[in-house]
């Protein structure tokens, strides 16, 4: 054996290891990078402000595609999270797709309510805001109906919404997410155990529940999923992208936000203690909910690995909604993948757009 042939493994593992001390000197000045930047800015698509009026904000995405379809699309926002979620980042957008798609779309988003606003309910988003929203967005399309998408608890709303307003003016329902069966919310359950959980006590003290109660929440679900994102972040510190994703969706997943007492106080009860709205016993300003009542086309998408809405939880609805034409489709992702990042736009973007395209005409 040669000279040469023998250095060669010595070679190899040089090169490995001035590789990696290299990629571990670009780690520690990205790392010194990231504690000195600013977070990324989310929410770029650019739109309009429609009206704010306590809680809610009703937004006008302006138009990216030469043909717009008639029908406009009105996406619910769950209530405990900012909704550019499904706005991160130009290329990486739910809303951007949508627009270059040719939709015509609006987004209800919520605000955190003040402490004036701690006796907020059930019946005053579905009653009130989303109705609000919905007439608004006519008025400003020019048409006599829309689609609707509701995201998680933005999903429950919209049920809700659509259940109550059987007559119209909505004609097609998206739902991610959505849980029916509040059973199957085990950890949820656990904590909220009417034996040990005093709400009343927990809404009279504090007014709304902070956001502070909500993340701790959430993040019980998955105690070690915190550290090992950390360990992830470390590791990947190098890689630009890695970095401007994780900070997009740590910045909207420690953006939570504080619920109203009173709507706290009914999810507890109603949802979590009485399961009313799996055993259609729900009821809203004096009207039961009942989803055999909603009778337009159903596209239900979940998660395959949703830690936060189980599938069992969220199976259900299909089943119970009174509509011919319903579909139940589950996804490869989490509960946040599944609307954002590489996997949702390979799997759920293309699939939504294709159900309401043909049912945006």
């Amino acid at each position: 054996m040669s000279t040469a042939q023998k250095q060669k493994p010595d070679d190899s593992i040089a090169s490995r290891i001035q590789a990696e001390v290299d990629r571990a000197i670009q780690r520690n000045i990205k790392g010194l990078e990231y504690f000195t930047s600013p977070a990324p800015a989310v929410g770029l698509t650019p739109k309009d402000v429609m009206v704010t009026r306590g809680t809610m904000t009703l937004y006008h995405y302006r138009p990216m595609a030469k043909e717009v379809y008639r029908k406009p699309l009105l996406i619910v926002m769950a209530t405990s999270n900012r909704g550019y979620i499904l706005d991160l980042a130009p290329g990486q957008s739910f809303i951007e797709f949508l627009l270059k798609q040719g939709y015509d779309v609006y987004v209800l988003d919520w605000n955190p309510p003040t402490a004036d606003e701690k006796h907020l309910r059930f019946e005053d988003y579905v009653l009130d805001f989303i109705p609000d929203a919905v007439q608004r967005v006519l008025k400003e399309s020019g048409q006599p109906d829309l689609n609707m998408i509701g995201y998680c608890m933005g999903g429950v709303l919209s049920t809700w919404y659509a259940a109550l307003h059987a007559d119209g003016p909505l004609q097609n329902l998206v739902c991610f997410t959505t849980p029916v069966d509040f059973r199957h919310m085990k950890l949820f359950n656990n904590w909220s155990d009417k034996r040990h959980f005093d709400v009343d006590k927990l809404v009279e003290r504090l007014g709304n529940v902070p956001p502070e109660f909500i993340y701790a929440s959430f993040d019980m679900l998955r105690p070690a999923s915190r550290v090992t994102a950390q360990i992830s972040l470390w590791e990947n510190m190098w890689s630009d992208q890695y970095v401007k994703s994780y900070r997009m969706l740590d910045r909207w997943s420690n953006e939570t936000l504080p619920l109203a007492g009173e709507y706290f106080k009914q999810t507890v009860k109603e949802l979590m203690w009485e399961n009313s709205f799996y055993k259609n016993e729900l009821v809203i300003g004096g009207r039961r909910v009942d989803l055999g009542n909603i009778k337009v086309p159903l596209l239900h998408v979940l998660a395959e690995h949703d830690h936060i809405v189980p599938y069992e939880a969220a199976k259900p609805l299909v089943a119970h909604v009174g509509s011919e034409e319903k579909e139940e489709v589950v996804l490869k992702g989490g509960h946040v993948s599944l609307v954002a990042g590489g996997n949702a736009m390979k799997r759920l973007w293309p699939k939504v757009d294709n159900w309401l395209g043909e049912r945006s005409v």
